[in-house]
């Protein structure tokens, strides 16, 4: 949690030590998951971490506690993604749509969400962050299509399945050449967005049910 974050919550913000401890031990948490899952022993994220058991479990009372913040971490790197390019979207709505994609990627070691594979949680702060990214997606479509740079049948949940599997690692490959790989990918995937020349998309779920069914 930042500074701000815990004052704007009427909670006085952590110490420089504290929050420095505090992001070692997310930071480790987060590779663990992706790694073993998040069956992974607290001590071995604490020796990741550099800290010892007592002060993981002072910043975090649990298992569930951990679990939880690493995926309003994530949620909340995409969310802020999302209301940048919806920003931007009425100066150029498509170059705002490559530049989420694009951030998600940057982004993809800080990301452990259920959608790639991370764990689910029940809690209530995540849940509201995740549900505050679909709008603003659809906000950011509807001046992509205003604009004619859009086709009218894409989703928000059609952008965020795209991110998700631009994000997801291929196993053995060096880290540049995936980057450059996910890189085409996005360009590949707006040239499909464009009106002129395509067929309509079948039927794909929703937002509601897509959290509904992986417990966002």
């Amino acid at each position: 949690m930042s500074a701000h974050r815990a004052e704007a919550d009427g909670r006085a913000p952590l110490r420089a030590d504290a929050a420095r401890n505090r992001a070692q031990i997310l930071r480790a948490a987060r590779a663990a998951f992706r790694e073993r899952g998040t069956a992974v022993p607290m001590e071995e994220i604490a020796r990741r971490a550099g800290v010892n058991i007592a002060t993981l479990y002072r910043r975090f009372p649990d298992r569930d506690a951990l679990v939880a913040q690493v995926l309003i971490d994530g949620f909340t790197l995409v969310l802020g993604a999302a209301r940048d390019a919806r920003d931007r979207a009425p100066q150029d709505a498509l170059g705002a749509l490559e530049d989420f994609l694009l951030r998600a990627i940057e982004a993809r070691d800080e990301l452990v969400l259920p959608l790639i594979g991370g764990p689910s949680t029940d809690s209530p702060e995540a849940l509201e962050v995740q549900r505050e990214i679909a709008p603003a997606l659809a906000e950011l479509l509807a001046h992509a299509r205003a604009q004619g740079t859009v086709r009218a049948d894409v989703t928000p949940v059609d952008l965020i399945t795209a991110a998700v599997l631009a994000c997801r690692p291929l196993p053995l490959l060096p880290a540049d050449q995936a980057a450059a790989l996910a890189s085409r990918h996005v360009r590949v995937f707006l040239d499909g967005l464009r009106p002129d020349g395509t067929r309509t998309l079948p039927p794909g779920p929703t937002s509601e049910q897509l959290s509904a069914h992986l417990r966002l």
